[in-house]
């Protein structure tokens, strides 16, 4: 399944009745295998969880914890970014060189890489004892 088609998918389904801005996530692990995820809200608002951090955990649930490739879409007029804190998460589990795509339900893309969306993330090198 291309990351697209997975994200598009689980988009439909996300859980947003206070927003209703709904977001699909999809990402391709090292072994090629595709997790997907969307936003689902909570009415304790900052609760709820990002389309991206639920395609990472179901990515780890099955053991796996490197991506080679990510998608995000949702029914905005610009290709919608991750936030900052799922910029983190990314980085978390992905190479500076690993494509990220952005898009929209209407075609319109941006592709950047990690680095260029999370400059100087802070890295497990950060926790280093010197």
């Amino acid at each position: 399944m291309s990351l697209l088609d997975a994200a598009k998918d689980v988009r439909e389904r996300a859980y947003a009745p206070y927003s209703n801005f709904k977001v699909g996530a999809a990402i391709r692990a090292a072994s090629g295998a595709v997790y997907a995820g969307c936003n689902v809200e909570n009415v304790a608002y900052p609760e709820g969880t990002c389309a991206e951090a639920g395609a990472i955990a179901a990515m780890v649930a099955a053991g796996e914890t490197e991506i080679t490739e990510a998608l995000v879409i949702a029914d905005s007029p610009l290709p919608v970014s991750p936030c900052g804190g799922c910029r983190q998460k990314l980085a978390e589990f992905s190479k500076g060189s690993v494509p990220v795509t952005m898009t929209t339900l209407s075609g319109a893309t941006k592709v950047m890489t990690m680095a260029e969306l999370l400059p100087g993330a802070f890295a497990q090198a950060h926790m280093e004892i010197g």
